[in-house]
Protein backbone atom coordinates (compact mmCIF):
# COMPACT_ATOMS: atom_id res chain seq x y z
CA UNK A 1 0.00 0.00 0.00
CA UNK A 2 1.16 3.54 -0.98
CA UNK A 3 1.84 6.46 1.37
CA UNK A 4 -1.25 8.13 0.26
CA UNK A 5 -3.58 5.48 0.25
CA UNK A 6 -2.31 4.47 3.73
CA UNK A 7 -3.68 8.22 4.87
CA UNK A 8 -7.15 7.19 3.47
CA UNK A 9 -9.46 7.33 5.97
CA UNK A 10 -13.35 5.77 6.70
CA UNK A 11 -14.42 8.70 8.75
CA UNK A 12 -18.59 7.21 8.85
CA UNK A 13 -17.99 5.47 12.10
CA UNK A 14 -15.30 5.66 15.16
CA UNK A 15 -15.64 8.21 18.14
CA UNK A 16 -15.64 11.81 16.62
CA UNK A 17 -13.01 13.35 18.48
CA UNK A 18 -10.22 11.81 17.67
CA UNK A 19 -11.24 11.29 14.52
CA UNK A 20 -11.98 15.40 14.24
CA UNK A 21 -8.34 15.90 15.85
CA UNK A 22 -6.83 13.34 13.48
CA UNK A 23 -7.90 15.21 10.57
CA UNK A 24 -7.87 19.13 11.81
CA UNK A 25 -4.43 18.63 13.06
CA UNK A 26 -2.21 17.93 9.89
CA UNK A 27 -4.55 20.59 8.09
CA UNK A 28 -3.80 23.61 10.57
CA UNK A 29 -0.06 22.36 10.48
CA UNK A 30 -0.20 22.58 6.98
CA UNK A 31 -1.67 25.54 6.87
CA UNK A 32 0.23 27.02 9.72
CA UNK A 33 3.62 26.73 7.49
CA UNK A 34 1.86 28.01 4.05
CA UNK A 35 0.66 30.96 6.47
CA UNK A 36 4.47 31.16 7.96
CA UNK A 37 5.31 31.07 4.25
CA UNK A 38 3.22 34.07 3.92
CA UNK A 39 4.96 35.50 6.88
CA UNK A 40 8.25 34.74 5.96
CA UNK A 41 7.84 36.94 2.63
CA UNK A 42 6.29 39.82 4.57
CA UNK A 43 9.49 39.78 6.54
CA UNK A 44 11.60 39.86 3.47
CA UNK A 45 9.67 42.36 2.58
CA UNK A 46 10.21 44.49 5.16
CA UNK A 47 14.10 44.06 5.00
CA UNK A 48 13.62 45.22 1.30
CA UNK A 49 11.73 48.56 2.57
CA UNK A 50 8.49 50.10 4.29
CA UNK A 51 7.55 50.54 0.83
CA UNK A 52 8.22 46.60 -0.34
CA UNK A 53 6.00 45.81 2.70
CA UNK A 54 3.10 48.07 1.72
CA UNK A 55 3.46 46.63 -1.68
CA UNK A 56 3.57 42.92 -1.21
CA UNK A 57 0.65 43.67 0.77
CA UNK A 58 -1.16 45.41 -2.09
CA UNK A 59 -0.29 42.90 -5.00
CA UNK A 60 -0.94 40.11 -2.93
CA UNK A 61 -4.85 40.80 -2.18
CA UNK A 62 -5.01 40.95 -5.96
CA UNK A 63 -2.72 37.21 -6.73
CA UNK A 64 -5.16 35.68 -3.64
CA UNK A 65 -8.24 37.39 -5.75
CA UNK A 66 -7.06 35.69 -8.78
CA UNK A 67 -5.89 32.08 -7.15
CA UNK A 68 -9.17 32.30 -5.03
CA UNK A 69 -11.02 30.35 -7.72
CA UNK A 70 -8.32 26.91 -7.10
CA UNK A 71 -9.37 27.91 -3.79
CA UNK A 72 -12.82 27.37 -4.39
CA UNK A 73 -12.09 24.26 -5.93
CA UNK A 74 -10.11 22.30 -3.06
CA UNK A 75 -13.89 22.75 -1.46
CA UNK A 76 -15.90 22.13 -4.29
CA UNK A 77 -13.74 19.14 -5.49
CA UNK A 78 -14.05 17.67 -1.78
CA UNK A 79 -17.09 18.02 -1.49
CA UNK A 80 -18.15 16.10 -4.96
CA UNK A 81 -15.61 13.31 -3.99
CA UNK A 82 -16.36 12.80 -0.85
CA UNK A 83 -19.53 11.38 -0.70
CA UNK A 84 -18.78 9.01 -3.20
CA UNK A 85 -15.65 8.11 -1.34
CA UNK A 86 -18.37 7.03 1.26
CA UNK A 87 -20.08 5.25 -0.85
CA UNK A 88 -16.57 3.31 -2.67
CA UNK A 89 -18.03 4.56 -6.23
CA UNK A 90 -14.71 4.48 -7.75
CA UNK A 91 -15.59 5.03 -11.08
CA UNK A 92 -17.48 7.93 -10.08
CA UNK A 93 -14.70 9.66 -7.56
CA UNK A 94 -12.08 9.64 -10.86
CA UNK A 95 -14.89 11.13 -13.44
CA UNK A 96 -14.85 13.72 -10.55
CA UNK A 97 -11.01 14.04 -10.18
CA UNK A 98 -10.71 14.27 -13.94
CA UNK A 99 -13.31 16.84 -14.56
CA UNK A 100 -11.85 18.99 -11.10
CA UNK A 101 -8.46 19.25 -13.46
CA UNK A 102 -9.91 20.41 -16.40
CA UNK A 103 -11.98 23.01 -15.02
CA UNK A 104 -9.11 23.84 -12.96
CA UNK A 105 -6.92 24.36 -16.19
CA UNK A 106 -10.00 26.40 -17.88
CA UNK A 107 -10.44 28.65 -15.13
CA UNK A 108 -6.91 29.69 -14.06
CA UNK A 109 -6.09 30.14 -17.58
CA UNK A 110 -8.95 33.06 -18.28
CA UNK A 111 -8.37 34.62 -14.71
CA UNK A 112 -4.32 34.75 -15.69
CA UNK A 113 -5.49 36.96 -18.79
CA UNK A 114 -7.89 39.16 -16.74
CA UNK A 115 -5.85 39.80 -14.06
CA UNK A 116 -3.07 41.00 -16.56
CA UNK A 117 -5.42 43.19 -18.16
CA UNK A 118 -6.82 44.68 -14.81
CA UNK A 119 -3.91 44.54 -12.73
CA UNK A 120 -1.56 47.39 -13.01
CA UNK A 121 -5.28 49.59 -12.18
CA UNK A 122 -6.09 48.06 -8.99
CA UNK A 123 -2.48 48.67 -7.86
CA UNK A 124 -3.12 52.28 -8.56
CA UNK A 125 -6.24 52.47 -6.98
CA UNK A 126 -4.99 50.75 -3.48
CA UNK A 127 -2.18 51.94 -3.27
CA UNK A 128 -1.47 55.83 -1.85
CA UNK A 129 1.51 56.43 -4.07
CA UNK A 130 2.89 55.41 -7.38
CA UNK A 131 5.93 54.02 -6.14
CA UNK A 132 3.98 51.42 -4.10
CA UNK A 133 1.65 50.48 -7.06
CA UNK A 134 5.25 49.94 -9.32
CA UNK A 135 6.67 47.89 -6.70
CA UNK A 136 3.84 45.60 -6.28
CA UNK A 137 3.13 45.50 -10.28
CA UNK A 138 7.21 44.08 -10.56
CA UNK A 139 5.82 41.36 -8.02
CA UNK A 140 2.42 41.21 -9.51
CA UNK A 141 3.68 40.44 -12.94
CA UNK A 142 5.95 37.06 -12.34
CA UNK A 143 3.97 35.55 -9.63
CA UNK A 144 0.47 35.30 -12.01
CA UNK A 145 2.31 33.13 -14.31
CA UNK A 146 1.92 30.67 -11.18
CA UNK A 147 -1.69 31.01 -11.34
CA UNK A 148 -2.41 27.55 -12.95
CA UNK A 149 0.09 25.63 -10.66
CA UNK A 150 -2.00 26.90 -7.77
CA UNK A 151 -5.22 25.75 -9.30
CA UNK A 152 -3.82 22.35 -9.83
CA UNK A 153 -2.66 22.17 -6.14
CA UNK A 154 -5.90 23.09 -5.25
CA UNK A 155 -7.84 20.63 -7.01
CA UNK A 156 -5.68 17.95 -6.12
CA UNK A 157 -5.57 19.11 -2.42
CA UNK A 158 -9.47 19.04 -1.94
CA UNK A 159 -9.31 15.73 -3.78
CA UNK A 160 -7.27 14.00 -0.93
CA UNK A 161 -9.34 15.90 1.35
CA UNK A 162 -12.07 13.99 0.42
CA UNK A 163 -10.36 11.01 0.80
CA UNK A 164 -9.37 11.82 4.59
CA UNK A 165 -5.89 12.34 3.39
CA UNK A 166 -4.66 16.41 5.16
CA UNK A 167 -1.39 14.64 6.23
CA UNK A 168 0.13 14.40 2.15
CA UNK A 169 -1.03 18.23 1.63
CA UNK A 170 0.50 19.19 4.95
CA UNK A 171 3.87 17.68 4.26
CA UNK A 172 4.10 19.78 0.74
CA UNK A 173 3.13 23.09 2.68
CA UNK A 174 5.54 22.43 5.08
CA UNK A 175 8.78 21.06 3.18
CA UNK A 176 7.52 24.33 0.78
CA UNK A 177 7.72 26.77 3.62
CA UNK A 178 11.51 25.60 4.03
CA UNK A 179 12.50 25.88 0.28
CA UNK A 180 11.08 29.38 0.57
CA UNK A 181 12.77 30.19 3.60
CA UNK A 182 16.27 29.33 1.67
CA UNK A 183 15.48 30.72 -1.64
CA UNK A 184 13.99 34.34 -0.71
CA UNK A 185 17.49 35.41 0.71
CA UNK A 186 19.08 33.91 -2.47
CA UNK A 187 16.84 35.73 -4.63
CA UNK A 188 16.55 38.97 -3.04
CA UNK A 189 19.82 39.79 -1.98
CA UNK A 190 22.47 37.59 -3.51
CA UNK A 191 20.29 37.57 -7.48
CA UNK A 192 19.45 40.92 -6.45
CA UNK A 193 15.91 40.18 -7.75
CA UNK A 194 14.76 43.31 -5.06
CA UNK A 195 10.68 41.93 -4.45
CA UNK A 196 10.56 40.05 -7.62
CA UNK A 197 12.87 37.08 -6.11
CA UNK A 198 9.94 36.43 -3.84
CA UNK A 199 7.51 35.16 -6.91
CA UNK A 200 10.60 33.70 -8.36
CA UNK A 201 10.62 31.84 -5.20
CA UNK A 202 7.25 30.79 -4.79
CA UNK A 203 6.77 29.97 -8.68
CA UNK A 204 9.24 27.38 -8.59
CA UNK A 205 8.18 25.64 -5.09
CA UNK A 206 4.56 25.24 -6.18
CA UNK A 207 5.62 23.82 -9.67
CA UNK A 208 7.45 20.56 -7.28
CA UNK A 209 4.12 20.91 -4.56
CA UNK A 210 1.71 20.48 -7.91
CA UNK A 211 4.08 17.27 -9.21
CA UNK A 212 4.12 16.16 -5.84
CA UNK A 213 0.06 16.27 -5.49
CA UNK A 214 -0.15 15.05 -8.98
CA UNK A 215 1.44 11.74 -7.78
CA UNK A 216 0.07 11.28 -4.76
CA UNK A 217 -3.38 11.71 -6.56
CA UNK A 218 -2.69 8.61 -8.76
CA UNK A 219 -1.36 6.69 -6.26
CA UNK A 220 -4.55 7.35 -4.19
CA UNK A 221 -7.08 6.36 -6.57
CA UNK A 222 -4.57 4.38 -9.00
CA UNK A 223 -5.42 6.27 -11.94
CA UNK A 224 -3.28 9.32 -13.29
CA UNK A 225 -5.48 12.31 -13.14
CA UNK A 226 -6.70 13.30 -17.24
CA UNK A 227 -8.23 16.28 -17.18
CA UNK A 228 -12.04 15.62 -18.42
CA UNK A 229 -14.35 18.29 -19.96
CA UNK A 230 -17.80 17.00 -19.40
CA UNK A 231 -20.44 19.67 -19.14
CA UNK A 232 -22.69 17.59 -17.36
CA UNK A 233 -20.29 17.14 -14.72
CA UNK A 234 -18.55 20.73 -14.63
CA UNK A 235 -22.30 21.70 -13.80
CA UNK A 236 -22.62 20.06 -10.52
CA UNK A 237 -19.14 20.80 -9.77
CA UNK A 238 -19.58 24.41 -10.91
CA UNK A 239 -22.43 24.29 -8.78
CA UNK A 240 -20.49 23.86 -5.27
CA UNK A 241 -17.06 25.44 -7.07
CA UNK A 242 -18.43 28.65 -7.59
CA UNK A 243 -20.25 29.36 -3.96
CA UNK A 244 -16.60 28.67 -2.72
CA UNK A 245 -14.74 31.19 -5.10
CA UNK A 246 -17.42 33.71 -4.55
CA UNK A 247 -16.83 33.22 -1.06
CA UNK A 248 -13.30 33.49 -1.12
CA UNK A 249 -13.69 36.42 -3.17
CA UNK A 250 -16.02 38.38 -0.85
CA UNK A 251 -13.30 38.01 1.77
CA UNK A 252 -10.92 39.56 -0.59
CA UNK A 253 -12.77 42.21 -1.65
CA UNK A 254 -13.76 42.96 2.03
CA UNK A 255 -10.35 43.21 2.60
CA UNK A 256 -9.81 45.41 -0.60
CA UNK A 257 -12.38 47.78 1.25
CA UNK A 258 -10.44 47.39 4.52
CA UNK A 259 -7.64 48.36 3.28
CA UNK A 260 -9.08 51.38 1.29
CA UNK A 261 -10.47 52.60 4.53
CA UNK A 262 -7.11 52.00 6.46
CA UNK A 263 -5.32 53.38 3.77
CA UNK A 264 -6.31 56.60 4.30
CA UNK A 265 -3.97 56.92 7.55
CA UNK A 266 -1.10 56.24 5.16
CA UNK A 267 0.78 53.71 3.69
CA UNK A 268 2.40 52.49 7.67
CA UNK A 269 -1.34 51.73 8.81
CA UNK A 270 -1.61 49.84 6.15
CA UNK A 271 1.31 47.85 6.61
CA UNK A 272 0.60 47.54 10.12
CA UNK A 273 -3.02 46.43 9.44
CA UNK A 274 -1.39 43.61 6.56
CA UNK A 275 1.08 42.49 9.60
CA UNK A 276 -1.43 42.00 12.18
CA UNK A 277 -3.54 40.51 10.10
CA UNK A 278 -0.89 37.96 8.79
CA UNK A 279 -0.29 37.32 12.72
CA UNK A 280 -3.96 36.59 13.50
CA UNK A 281 -4.36 34.26 10.41
CA UNK A 282 -1.92 31.86 12.31
CA UNK A 283 -3.27 32.14 15.04
CA UNK A 284 -6.47 31.08 13.47
CA UNK A 285 -5.05 27.90 11.37
CA UNK A 286 -6.37 25.38 14.13
CA UNK A 287 -9.85 26.47 13.06
CA UNK A 288 -9.42 25.92 9.68
CA UNK A 289 -7.94 22.81 10.13
CA UNK A 290 -11.28 22.13 11.89
CA UNK A 291 -12.85 23.29 8.37
CA UNK A 292 -10.95 20.95 6.44
CA UNK A 293 -12.02 17.75 9.19
CA UNK A 294 -15.90 19.07 8.86
CA UNK A 295 -15.52 18.94 4.74
CA UNK A 296 -14.03 15.56 5.48
CA UNK A 297 -16.37 14.00 7.75
CA UNK A 298 -19.61 15.52 6.75
CA UNK A 299 -18.98 14.52 3.04
CA UNK A 300 -18.43 11.18 3.42
CA UNK A 301 -21.24 10.78 6.10
CA UNK A 302 -23.52 12.74 3.91
CA UNK A 303 -22.25 10.39 0.76
CA UNK A 304 -24.35 7.19 3.31
CA UNK A 305 -27.66 9.95 4.80
CA UNK A 306 -25.67 9.57 7.96
CA UNK A 307 -27.11 12.89 9.18
CA UNK A 308 -27.19 12.47 12.19
CA UNK A 309 -23.60 12.11 12.81
CA UNK A 310 -22.57 15.52 10.97
CA UNK A 311 -24.73 17.06 13.41
CA UNK A 312 -22.88 15.60 16.33
CA UNK A 313 -19.58 16.42 14.49
CA UNK A 314 -20.61 20.45 13.95
CA UNK A 315 -21.24 20.60 17.44
CA UNK A 316 -18.25 18.67 18.46
CA UNK A 317 -15.69 20.77 16.39
CA UNK A 318 -17.42 23.92 17.68
CA UNK A 319 -16.30 22.98 21.33
CA UNK A 320 -12.90 22.21 20.10
CA UNK A 321 -12.57 25.26 18.50
CA UNK A 322 -13.88 26.90 21.84
CA UNK A 323 -10.67 25.63 23.29
CA UNK A 324 -8.80 26.73 20.56
CA UNK A 325 -10.14 30.59 21.36
CA UNK A 326 -9.39 29.88 25.34
CA UNK A 327 -5.68 29.65 24.49
CA UNK A 328 -5.40 32.04 21.66
CA UNK A 329 -7.18 35.20 22.48
CA UNK A 330 -4.80 35.75 25.04
CA UNK A 331 -1.54 35.77 22.36
CA UNK A 332 -3.69 38.28 20.72
CA UNK A 333 -4.14 40.45 23.80
CA UNK A 334 -0.92 40.24 25.27
CA UNK A 335 1.83 38.93 23.00
CA UNK A 336 0.94 41.16 20.07
CA UNK A 337 3.57 43.67 20.39
CA UNK A 338 6.71 41.68 20.28
CA UNK A 339 4.86 39.69 17.26
CA UNK A 340 4.13 42.94 15.70
CA UNK A 341 7.74 44.48 16.09
CA UNK A 342 9.31 41.46 15.11
CA UNK A 343 8.07 42.26 11.19
CA UNK A 344 8.38 46.08 11.37
CA UNK A 345 10.34 48.67 14.19
CA UNK A 346 8.65 51.32 12.35
CA UNK A 347 6.64 52.79 15.37
CA UNK A 348 3.61 54.34 13.45
CA UNK A 349 3.14 50.56 11.81
CA UNK A 350 3.64 48.46 14.81
CA UNK A 351 1.03 51.21 16.72
CA UNK A 352 -1.49 50.12 14.14
CA UNK A 353 -0.53 46.07 14.10
CA UNK A 354 -0.77 45.88 17.81
CA UNK A 355 -3.96 47.91 17.78
CA UNK A 356 -5.90 45.53 15.23
CA UNK A 357 -4.85 42.35 16.99
CA UNK A 358 -5.75 43.27 20.69
CA UNK A 359 -9.32 44.33 19.08
CA UNK A 360 -9.97 41.78 16.87
CA UNK A 361 -9.47 39.23 19.78
CA UNK A 362 -13.07 40.07 20.69
CA UNK A 363 -14.50 38.62 17.74
CA UNK A 364 -11.86 35.37 17.49
CA UNK A 365 -14.54 32.74 18.39
CA UNK A 366 -16.33 34.34 15.76
CA UNK A 367 -13.98 33.58 13.33
CA UNK A 368 -14.00 30.40 14.42
CA UNK A 369 -17.83 29.58 14.11
CA UNK A 370 -17.46 31.06 10.10
CA UNK A 371 -14.54 28.21 9.52
CA UNK A 372 -16.80 25.19 11.06
CA UNK A 373 -19.78 26.45 9.60
CA UNK A 374 -18.31 27.04 6.35
CA UNK A 375 -16.81 23.48 6.50
CA UNK A 376 -20.20 21.87 7.43
CA UNK A 377 -22.17 23.47 4.78
CA UNK A 378 -19.95 23.09 1.63
CA UNK A 379 -19.74 19.09 2.87
CA UNK A 380 -23.94 18.92 2.45
CA UNK A 381 -23.72 20.50 -0.65
CA UNK A 382 -25.19 23.94 0.11
CA UNK A 383 -22.83 26.43 -0.09
CA UNK A 384 -24.53 29.19 -1.00
CA UNK A 385 -25.89 30.80 2.18
CA UNK A 386 -22.00 31.75 3.36
CA UNK A 387 -21.51 33.22 -0.18
CA UNK A 388 -24.85 35.66 0.21
CA UNK A 389 -23.71 36.52 4.34
CA UNK A 390 -20.35 37.32 3.12
CA UNK A 391 -21.34 39.79 0.60
CA UNK A 392 -23.06 41.30 3.63
CA UNK A 393 -20.77 40.81 6.44
CA UNK A 394 -18.09 41.52 3.90
CA UNK A 395 -18.86 44.48 1.62
CA UNK A 396 -22.25 45.70 1.95
CA UNK A 397 -22.65 46.39 5.34
CA UNK A 398 -18.99 47.46 6.05
CA UNK A 399 -18.55 49.95 3.33
CA UNK A 400 -20.95 52.20 4.47
CA UNK A 401 -20.07 51.98 8.25
CA UNK A 402 -16.54 52.42 7.38
CA UNK A 403 -17.38 55.60 5.45
CA UNK A 404 -19.63 57.06 8.16
CA UNK A 405 -16.68 55.92 10.76
CA UNK A 406 -13.71 57.70 8.58
CA UNK A 407 -14.99 60.61 6.36
CA UNK A 408 -17.75 61.30 7.39
CA UNK A 409 -17.09 61.34 11.74
CA UNK A 410 -13.27 61.45 10.71
CA UNK A 411 -12.77 59.05 13.91
CA UNK A 412 -9.61 57.20 13.54
CA UNK A 413 -8.20 53.90 12.77
CA UNK A 414 -9.65 51.71 15.25
CA UNK A 415 -12.97 53.05 14.32
CA UNK A 416 -12.46 50.31 11.67
CA UNK A 417 -11.74 47.71 13.97
CA UNK A 418 -14.00 47.94 16.62
CA UNK A 419 -16.57 47.57 13.80
CA UNK A 420 -15.43 45.15 12.25
CA UNK A 421 -15.73 43.07 15.33
CA UNK A 422 -19.54 43.93 15.67
CA UNK A 423 -20.38 43.16 11.93
CA UNK A 424 -18.37 40.05 12.35
CA UNK A 425 -19.80 38.30 15.79
CA UNK A 426 -23.72 39.03 14.72
CA UNK A 427 -22.98 37.45 11.01
CA UNK A 428 -21.32 34.53 13.28
CA UNK A 429 -24.42 33.99 15.57
CA UNK A 430 -26.59 34.28 12.22
CA UNK A 431 -24.85 31.43 10.33
CA UNK A 432 -24.77 29.12 13.59
CA UNK A 433 -28.06 29.30 13.71
CA UNK A 434 -28.53 28.80 10.23
CA UNK A 435 -26.30 26.20 9.94
CA UNK A 436 -27.99 24.43 13.13
CA UNK A 437 -31.38 24.76 11.38
CA UNK A 438 -29.88 23.25 8.12
CA UNK A 439 -28.36 20.10 9.90
CA UNK A 440 -32.15 19.24 11.47
CA UNK A 441 -33.81 19.65 8.55
CA UNK A 442 -31.21 17.00 7.19
CA UNK A 443 -32.08 14.76 9.84
CA UNK A 444 -35.91 15.35 9.67
CA UNK A 445 -35.82 15.03 5.72
CA UNK A 446 -33.75 11.86 6.12
CA UNK A 447 -36.43 10.19 8.62
CA UNK A 448 -39.29 10.82 6.61
CA UNK A 449 -37.37 9.65 3.74
CA UNK A 450 -36.63 6.25 5.77
CA UNK A 451 -40.21 6.07 6.63
CA UNK A 452 -41.32 6.36 3.42
CA UNK A 453 -39.24 3.11 2.09
CA UNK A 454 -40.34 1.22 5.35
CA UNK A 455 -44.16 2.24 3.96
CA UNK A 456 -43.33 1.28 0.79
CA UNK A 457 -41.58 -1.79 1.31
CA UNK A 458 -44.59 -3.11 4.13
CA UNK A 459 -47.43 -2.25 1.32
CA UNK A 460 -45.43 -4.14 -1.05
CA UNK A 461 -44.73 -7.33 1.24
CA UNK A 462 -48.98 -6.96 2.01
CA UNK A 463 -49.91 -7.05 -1.48
CA UNK A 464 -47.49 -9.78 -2.02
CA UNK A 465 -49.84 -11.73 0.99
CA UNK A 466 -52.89 -10.48 -0.53
CA UNK A 467 -52.20 -12.55 -3.67
CA UNK A 468 -51.36 -15.43 -2.02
Amino acid sequence: MSNAQAQQKDLKSGKLYPQLIKLAAPAALGMMFNTLYNLTDTWFAGQISDQALAALSIASLIFFLTISIGNGMRSGTSAMVAPDVGNDKKDEVLAWVNNAFGIGLISAAIVFVLAYAFGPMLLSYLASQQAVADLAWEYLSIILFSNVVFAMNSVAAGILVGHGDTVTYRNVLMVGFFVNLGLNPLFIFVFDFGIAGLAWATILIKIASAIYLIVAVKNTTAHWPIPAFKWARWQKLFAQIAPASLNMIIIILGSFVMIKFVGEFGDDAVAGYSVGLRIEQVLLLPALGLNAAMMAMGGQNFGVDQYQRIKDAYHKALKLGMVVAVVMIPVMLFASPSLVNSFSDTESVATVGISYMRIDAIAFFAYVVFFISVGTLQAIKQPNFPMILGAFRQILIPVGIYYLLVVYWDFGVNSLFYALVGVVSVSAVILYLYTNRQLKKLIADGCMAKKIIQLNECSGQLRLNLTH
